[in-house]
């Protein structure tokens, strides 16, 4: 433990946690048709379904809640979070949002202009895949072949292939391309951070074709701390300094603030500087979240993001929070498990496809395998693979997805390292029975996010 950074925090309130018993467990998992997500977190013992708004808030945030506005136009919280948000990003304008998903419902439908648009991204997350479709545009990804080479270092595998961007420019013809979005940290790469040589070359195309470049950066910050310790020329740069940086490149930022904003619900849309798309936006988001000046949220909840935006960019916490997933990945790597290396800022990703070759990629071998973990020590996983990436808009076909990972989300501030140890030695457990699990066929699969409302029956032999 000592080559890793000890938590720079003390523990102030605590939240017990029980263990069912195994056959409850089993139980369980069947009345959630065999979906982690359907499971209540009662009987979870310790979920890493996601890292959005599951992390723990600060007394400084607990205190800033009680001076809330809640007031339904022009609250003050309103004003100290819009002043952080100028602050830390140099844009314009900014108006709050409920998550990341209603920041990406108001924006996305403006930049499609006319039916066969495209956006372009180093890897769409689900819910802006799901946007991009439902605006009647597609998602095209253009991510760096070494994001797949799960075992070879490489120290920004988030990184968009210019090449293919290129390509995919001339292919579609700009006037086509409604947007080229740059996820940071890029989640379903693994967690994988972009440099800032990546978003600087992604940049110049943009401007060159004339095509709008908007920033993903739920978790901006932890990427900006991957620049600063992987990065030549950034090391003796602060990362408020490197996000800055990044945030000059664009036009557009749209974030989930329930992870590097530290809170348990939000959502951001700050544009640097066009006022007609801010107009625009203003006109969508009343009917969709609410009154510009609150966007879904009430004023407490816009106080404790005011501060938890600045605490994120705190660089002893970013240390840290990097070593704990670090410290879960050697543990599951030295057991000889598959995992995306190197590990990326928020999660641990195992790679189920080559664990457990024999289930067939549209049986889902990552769900199949989060089943397994639950029912092994009632640990809460999430599938970031074929069941995730859906069917073919056009085809109805299931996609294939590069890789078939089990995605084991870390909550900030949350467990311990005696935690993360147990999460291991469950994981190990099932890697070392991969040969006998099964995969997963539908009883029920909804037509858009299959993956969160999905039912599933354990495939029989045979079938």
């Amino acid at each position: 433990m000592d080559h890793y950074q000890l938590p720079p925090f003390r523990i102030k309130m605590v939240e017990p946690i029980r263990q069912i018993s195994k056959e409850e467990r089993i139980q369980k998992l069947k009345e959630a048709g065999y979906n982690p997500f359907q499971l209540r977190s009662e009987d979870v013992f310790i979920d890493l379904l996601t890292d959005s708004g599951t992390g723990a808030m600060s007394h400084f945030q607990w205190a800033a809640l009680m001076k809330g506005d809640e007031a339904y136009a022009g609250s003050a919280s309103f004003y100290r979070l819009e002043e952080v948000v100028k602050r830390i990003t140099g844009y314009r304008y900014m108006m709050p949002a409920h998550q990341g998903r209603g920041a990406e419902q108001v924006v996305i439908p403006l930049l499609v202009q006319h039916p066969g648009m495209v956006f372009l991204s180093n890897i769409h997350f689900d819910t802006t895949r799901a946007h991009v479709e439902l605006a009647g545009a597609r998602a095209i990804d253009c991510v760096v072949d070494e994001c797949f080479d799960l075992d070879t270092y490489h120290p920004f595998k988030g990184n968009f292939d210019l090449q293919k961007l290129e390509h995919e420019i001339l292919t579609h013809k700009k006037e086509n391309v409604a947007g080229i979005i740059m996820t940071i940290t890029n989640n379903s790469a693994g967690g994988q951070p972009v440099s800032m040589q990546n978003m600087r070359d992604v940049a110049q195309l943009a401007t060159r074709y004339g095509i709008k470049l908007l920033i993903d950066g739920a978790r901006y910050a932890e990427n900006a701390y991957f620049v600063k310790i992987r990065e030549e020329g950034y090391s003796n740069k602060s990362v408020r300094e490197i996000a800055r940086e990044a945030f000059d490149l664009a036009d557009i930022f749209l974030m989930s603030s329930k992870k590097d904003g530290l809170v348990n619900i939000g959502g951001l849309i700050a544009i640097k500087n066009d006022l007609e798309l801010f107009r625009q936006c203003q006109t969508r988001i009343v009917p969709m979240e609410g009154f510009p000046t609150y966007g879904g949220l009430a004023g407490r909840d816009m106080d404790a993001l005011a501060v938890g935006l600045e605490e994120a960019l705190d660089e002893g916490y970013l240390s840290y929070r990097l070593d704990e997933i670090k410290y879960l990945g050697d543990l599951l790597r030295q057991a000889g498990v598959p995992i995306q290396y190197p590990t990326g800022g928020h999660a641990v990703f195992v790679e189920c496809g080559r664990m457990c070759p024999q289930i067939p990629f549209d049986q889902f071998p990552a769900q199949a395998v989060c089943n397994e973990l639950y029912i092994e020590g009632g640990i809460r996983a999430v599938e970031i693979g074929s069941l995730l990436l859906g069917r073919d808009p056009d085809s109805g076909k299931n996609l294939k997805s590069d890789a078939e990972f089990m995605r084991l989300t870390i909550p900030r501030r949350t467990y311990t390292f005696e935690h993360l140890r147990y999460v291991a030695e469950c994981v190990i457990r099932v890697y070392q029975r991969r040969n006998d699990i099964r995969g997963l066929k539908f009883t029920y699969e909804s037509p858009i996010l299959r993956h969160f409302t999905a039912s599933f029956a354990p495939v029989e032999d045979g079938q």
